[in-house]
């Protein structure tokens, strides 16, 4: 059956805003920022520290307002709100960067972060309305749709860009390319999510209340007290922490994995869009199988996947051994966040979804702290990064098992 046209606008807002993911949080922006920052005469060391320092504070504040924002949300009428308040945030604060002068890195820092605020916030509301389009049954295919999407979509204005930068064809100076860098993101954001504000509406729902807020905060905290009535959620959260750990660290650490193996930085551009290229296809794939067979087997599948990369990278000594490292991490790594995704909206009361997206959102999150600061102790200790990747295969052994006892069953009566 062909998707739908509210499935098909919801999985174009992962090609519209996937695009910032690459061009802002990883390709462009931390580049430039590291110059802006030298013309204002802060060290090398130093900047990279306020950049880590601008990344964390954006992830935590979006992370600890995400359950009041997703419970008010799960009233009528909220939802669409929130995301389009939130995106028009992200998309416009991309699009300001333009105007920041060349030394004021502060002021730079300060903008990047409401972006990112921005987008992070309309992904929870983004995610939550997976439940509004789309059915049980179909939600892995979807899900993996906007995944995989995702990743195409984002490569598109990265390859155009690099190809400006590259053939010198626009007789600018580098600020400027970089300018139309960010005005070309915050436009094919802002373009392909028309059909998302059009087309995608809130099916489920709390009634309105006259007090939204302060009503809020009261089921908030009648779900944390009674957390134990949610017990398949919770299991499946903690799990859900430990093995995204994994993924989001690889996927973070790649890099500078790849420079300790002497690959050139030209090398690791090529190689990050052919895994984003690689994971296109097989996000679709994983889709595809747990239509036929579930999608807790496929996300099982992944953790033994990653858990092979992880031996593998033991073993690692050539720029092509990076490369094969590489493709397997995309055949896997979209196909575990696409299907965590629907899994979890199938498992939690519709009408709440927005509230239990706020948590699942916090878990993800806060997921990308202990495994960099794993892989960075066992580096220490053994001297070889190697081994630093070899120790995550403890997150997924953790994030697997406890996997094995939540219930693949739907609990929106609860």
């Amino acid at each position: 059956m062909a998707y739908t046209k509210e499935e098909k606008s919801w999985i174009f807002q992962d090609w519209a805003n996937s695009a910032y993911s690459i061009m802002i949080t990883t390709a462009i922006l931390p580049i430039y920022f590291k110059g802006v920052a030298a013309n204002a005469g802060i060290a090398d060391t130093t900047s990279t520290a306020y950049w880590g320092y601008a990344n964390s504070i954006g992830t935590l504040l979006i992370s600890l307002l995400a359950p009041i924002l997703g419970t008010i949300a799960d009233y009528q009428f909220f939802k669409k709100r929130f995301f389009g308040i939130f995106t028009a945030i992200g998309i416009a604060f991309t699009f300001l960067l333009i105007f920041i002068p060349t030394d004021a890195w502060l002021l730079l820092l300060g903008f990047y972060v409401l972006s990112l605020i921005g987008f992070s916030g309309a992904n929870i509301f983004y995610d939550a309305f997976l439940i509004d389009v789309t059915t049980n049954d179909r939600m892995d295919k979807v899900s993996s749709a906007g995944y995989a999407y995702g990743y195409l979509g984002s490569c598109i204005p990265f390859i155009i860009f690099i190809i400006f930068q590259a053939t010198g064809i626009l007789p600018i100076s580098d600020v400027a390319l970089v300018n139309i860098g960010f005005v070309m993101t915050a436009l094919w954001w802002l373009f392909f999510t028309i059909p998302m504000w059009k087309n995608v509406h809130q099916i489920h729902y709390i009634p309105a209340v006259k007090k939204p807020v302060r009503t809020s905060f009261k089921r908030l905290f009648h779900t944390v007290s009674h957390i134990s009535e949610h017990k398949n959620i919770v299991i499946f959260l903690i799990a859900y922490f430990f093995y995204i750990d994994g993924v989001d660290t690889i996927f973070r650490m790649a890099t500078s994995y790849g420079i300790d193996l002497g690959i050139s930085q030209t090398t690791l551009i090529l190689i990050l869009l052919m895994t984003q290229l690689v994971a296109f296809p097989f996000t679709l794939l994983y889709g595809y199988l747990a239509k036929r067979f579930s999608a807790k087997p496929l996300i099982f599948t992944a953790i033994f996947v990653y858990i092979i990369i992880c031996i593998y990278a033991v073993f690692m000594k050539t720029a092509l051994d990076f490369w094969i490292l590489a493709m397997l991490v995309g055949t896997s790594q979209g196909g575990i966040q696409a299907l965590s995704r629907s899994f979890f909206g199938k498992i939690i009361p519709k009408k709440r979804s927005n509230e239990f997206y706020g948590f699942y959102n916090i878990f993800g999150k806060f997921s990308a702290i202990m495994g960099p600061a794993l892989m960075g102790v066992i580096t220490q200790i053994t001297g070889k990064t190697q081994y630093g990747v070899a120790s995550l295969i403890v997150l997924f052994l953790v994030g697997g098992i406890l996997f094995v006892f939540v219930k693949e069953k739907n609990l929106e009566n609860l």
